[in-house]
Parts: structure tokens; sequence; C-alpha cells
């Protein structure tokens, strides 16, 4: 501050700007930033100081950061000190909006309108100055920045900084979008929740309050949307204002506050005349579903204690709030929905699952504690495919959940599904070693039980090289480990056709097993392997007959002429040989 007048408004400008930035400096951009003069219509290009002079002018208080290419303070403790003494910058923020605004307000901005997305070589500061003007004008706002959006907004839905703003947010892609957007001035207040303009523009009676963007977010969306809760109250107590207005999905502010957990937000919503607390979006999920499905504590609360709000209403897959909690793993929210008497703590939605099967799926051991204290919650329930939550937990390898469940005494470890599918059945065909261990250590499990294919949990181990599983079930002394399936293929059989040669390994060195044993059409494990091309696996069998002196059948070698015909499609549909079709054969 002791320097000339020039040097020392550039450098403390510099210091404000890197300190107060909602994210790290670019050089160029920052550069650009210091070279707006307030009043201007035009950007003089002459003006942009260079990098070096920053620095100079900054006494070596900052520095550029050559692997971010960004600048930034010489020290933290820096920044901790400007924190600390805040009356070295006059209202920064302010100062700062005024300085975006001017910028995005300059001819030479607003002539980029027309583009979809620019390469902006000579605009470095535009990115920054759309992003965040709003920022700083939300924490200081001048009569000055006031005005200057106020000019910002009578054409904001063709400015180029709508497109920027709305990319950066996630709902725009500029490479798809060259013409103006429905976005308003007061759409773009509310999305900022700047009040003072909120209140303004509502007052000029220039724009529809309820009018929808292309999203179709009315600007009560928005403000709910991003929690903030004083453009809220403005926008709400508007008696033209529609509180249940939906989006093109259906979802009304309520719902997005819900989702989001803005919890002054839907306290001030529950509080309009004429809100509807259980509208539904396009999904048939409500506010308290959305508020279930985050776990939202205290939404969820809220919700459950408005008399209008049924907590079992279920969304169009016949989901409840209590399903969504319990699947996403919300043990809170789970307890809290529990508690409340009208909450039905078994219901299935319309695949027959309940909010344990969720629970159970997912391995959220606190929600499946939660609801197995209920005497109401069946934990042997079927869904529409006859699988029990625990067949569903040992599919997906569920360690915790597969320790729970068993200890009720309602639960059968041992059922089957439809296709005669148990349990372990499902978590050895997965290649799930601890969930095979903890159900083998259940008496009521048979290891040997088959599906309706005949094929046992050791057989789908071996067939999709399972070494570990296969190693687990055969350590149990009433494994069969030779046991065909009803196409006659044993578990060396799946492991040689698919070239598993850990598997094969430890099948051939049991002497229950039979290497020469053949399937329904006289394929070996040794035909198989070789057919497929699977050396190794040939390797580990000659190796295995020459050890046992055992003969191992090859396959005979045929004549050209011995070679029988191969049938066209029609005649073996004419003979009923061929397949059945279905969508899976395609």
């Amino acid at each position: 501050m002791a320097q000339d007048g020039d040097k020392s408004r550039l450098g403390m400008a510099a210091l404000i700007w890197i300190s107060h930035a909602e994210r790290p400096f670019k050089a160029d951009e920052l550069c650009h930033a210091l070279s707006v003069e307030l009043g201007l219509t035009e950007i003089d290009a002459s003006n942009v100081p260079s990098m070096s002079t920053l620095l100079g002018c900054c006494q070596g208080l900052i520095t550029v950061d050559k692997k971010a290419s960004t600048v930034r303070l010489i020290h933290f403790t820096l920044k901790e000190y400007l924190s600390a003494r805040p009356d070295i910058f006059d209202k920064p923020h302010s100062a700062m909006a005024e300085i975006c605004l001017t910028y995005l307000n300059s001819k030479q901005v607003k002539a980029l309108s027309a583009y979809p997305h620019p390469e902006m070589p000579d605009a470095p500061f535009l990115e920054y100055c759309s992003l965040y003007w709003g920022v700083h004008a939300k924490k200081e706002l001048s009569d000055n920045a006031r005005s200057l959006a106020l000019e910002l907004f009578r054409d904001y839905d063709g400015h180029i900084s709508t497109k920027w703003l709305l990319k950066h947010a996630g709902y725009l892609d500029l490479r798809k979008t060259s013409t103006s957007l429905p976005f308003s001035g007061l759409h773009c207040a509310s999305f900022f929740g700047i009040v003072e303009l909120v209140a303004a523009l509502i007052e000029m009676e220039c724009y529809d309050i309820n009018a929808g963007d292309f999203w179709g977010y009315a600007p009560l969306t928005w403000a709910a949307r991003n929690g903030h809760w004083g453009a809220v109250e403005i926008l709400a107590e508007r008696e033209v204002i529609n509180p249940n207005k939906p989006d093109k999905y259906g979802r009304t502010p309520l719902s997005h506050a819900s989702s989001r957990g803005h919890e002054k937000v839907v306290r001030i919503l529950l509080r309009r005349e004429g809100i509807n607390p259980e509208k539904p979006d396009n999904k048939g999920r409500t506010p308290l579903a959305c508020a279930a499905w985050n776990g939202h504590e205290g939404v969820v609360k809220m919700l459950v204690g408005q008399a209008a709000v049924n907590p079992n209403r279920p969304d169009k897959s016949g989901r409840t709030p209590l399903s969504h909690a319990a699947g996403r793993g919300h043990k809170e929210v789970v307890e809290i929905l529990l508690e409340r008497e009208q909450v039905s703590r078994d219901k299935a939605d319309k695949d027959g699952r309940t909010p344990l099967s969720y629970a159970a799926q997912y391995g959220n051991e606190g929600a499946v504690r939660a609801l197995l204290g209920w005497q109401a919650v069946s934990p042997d329930k079927q869904d529409i495919g006859v699988q029990t939550q625990l067949s569903c937990t040992s599919c997906d390898g569920v360690e915790g959940a597969a320790k729970i469940l068993p200890r009720r005494e309602a639960v059968d470890s041992n059922k089957a599904d439809t296709f005669c599918q148990t349990p372990l059945w499902h978590a050895a065909s997965s290649g799930h070693e601890g969930v095979v261990k903890i159900l083998l250590g259940q008496q009521e499990v048979d290891p040997n039980r088959p599906n309706n294919a005949g094929q046992t949990p050791l057989t789908l181990a071996a067939w999709n090289g399972h070494e570990g599983v296969v190693k687990t079930l055969l350590g149990r002394a009433e494994i069969d480990p030779d046991r065909p399936d009803n196409y006659g293929r044993t578990p060396l059989s799946y492991a040689a056709r698919h070239g598993h040669c850990g598997a094969v390994r430890m099948l051939i060195g049991r002497e229950e097993v039979d290497p020469n044993k053949p399937d329904n059409h006289g394929q070996t494990p040794l035909t198989s392997a070789a057919r497929w091309g699977h050396q190794t696996v040939l390797a580990l069998l000659e190796a295995h007959q020459a050890a046992t002196c055992s003969p191992i059948l090859r396959p005979k070698r045929r004549r050209l002429e011995e070679t029988p015909s191969i049938p066209s499609f029609s005649e073996r549909v004419a003979d009923g040989s061929a397949p059945r079709y279905h969508p899976s054969n395609r």
C-alpha cells in the first residue's frame, strides 16, 4: 500500500481476487479481471497487465503455481492473516460482483451471445464471471451491482453467460445448444438466491413468477433446490405462486428440497397454504420417498409428522419410503420410519421384494438389524422369483447380512427358489467364498443339493473357476466331487471345458473323481479340453495319467468317409431336434 498509486491499486486488487475467489485463478484470468474498469462498456485490451508486473506490485506475496497453472498466495498463513483483518479490504465481494457484471455487460462479451461454445482466447475471464458473479453478489450486493445485474437480465436468456452457468451446473450441453434458452433473470436470481434481486424482479412484474425454464423449473424450484430459504420465503408468500408446480419430471419444489435435505426450505414450504406434501413425481416418488432415498433424517421427521403424508405410499415400482431407505443403508431413517405405527414394515414391491430384501442384498447391516428387530418382518419371505432374502444376500456376497439372517429361527438356510437354487448354490456360483463358509456352518445346509439341471454348488464353482470356493467345498467330507448333472457332466468336465486349471488340479487330486467319465454325448473332460483348445488342462490330465498309471481315453480319429454329415436346420426341425425359439437364444 506504500507504493505509488497504480502499483498499490493493482497489488491490492490482485490480493482481493486471489484471497476471496471461489476457486483458484489462472494467470490469464487474473490479468483480465484486473483490466476491467467500472463504468466502461468496452474492455480495453491495453489495460491487461503482465504477470511479471503483478508479481512486482504484490511485493512477493503471490506466486504462480507452474504445475497447476494457477496464482496463489505465497503461504497459507497469509490467507489466515487477511481473513482475520477484514478492515484491509472494503467490501471485497461487492467489488468483485461489480467487476464480473461489468465484464458480462461489455460489448465484447455480448457479441459472443450467438455462439454456443466459443473458444475464448480473448475472453478468459468469461467463465468465472458467468459462474460466480451471483455468489459474490449474494454475500454483498451494492446498489451499483444491483443495477448492473438488472441490466444483464434484460436479455439474459440469450446471453452466453447463461449457457456457461447451466453447463457448469450440469444442466446443459453447449455442443447441442446454439439458441437462446428460456431462462430468465428471475430464474437466475432464484438460482443464486439473491434475495434483493428476487424481490426487485417480482416488484417489476415483468416476469411470470410460475414460468418454467428449459427443464420446467420455476423460480421457486431453483430457490428450493439450491437451499436458498430467503428467496423461497419471498416467492412462497406471493398469492399467485403455485407451490406445487412440477417440472418436466413431475418433481415439485418440495420434492427438490426434500431430496437435497434443505430442512429450512422444507419447513417454509410446509407452512405454505395449498402445499401438497405428498404430490408424486413421474416415477411415483413422493417428497418423503426422495428424502428417505437420500437419507435426510430431519426432512423425514418433518414429513412423517404431516397428517396428509402416507408413509406407506408406494412409487410406480411398488417401493415404499422404508424400502428406499433400507436399500440405501440409511439406518437412522429406517429406524424413524419403523417407529411409526402406520408403517408397513414388510410391504413388498411389484417384484415381491421387501425392505429387508433390499437391505440384505446391498449389505446394509445396520438396516438389516433394525428390520429384524420387529416381529412383523418375515426374514424368509420370497420374491416373485421365489428367492429369499438369504438367497439375494448370497448372490451379492454380502457376508455381514449372511451372518445375521440365519440366526433367526424362521430362516431356512437351505430353502430353494423356482429353479431349486439354494443360497449356497448362489454364493458358490458367484464365487463368494466368505458367504459359502458361513452357509456351510449351518447344519441344515446340504452342500450337494442340485438345482433343476442337476448342478450342485461345486459344479457351478468349477464351471466359473472359483478356486477358493472349490477348495472350501472339497474340504467338506460329505461333498460328492464327481456328481454328474442332468447332462452327465461332472464338476471336472465343466472345469476342463472352460480351461480352469486350478479347479482341474484340485478335482483330479480326489480319488472319487473319474477323469474319464463321459457325459451324455460321450465327451470326457479330456475331449472337452481338446475341443476348446485348453492345452494346459490337457497337460494336467496327461500328467495325472502318468502319475497314477491310469489310462486316459483319448478321442478316436475318424477317417473322412466315416465323418457323419451335419443335418440342415430344416431337417432338424422336421425330426424335432432343433432348439425351440427363445429370446435369449437369438
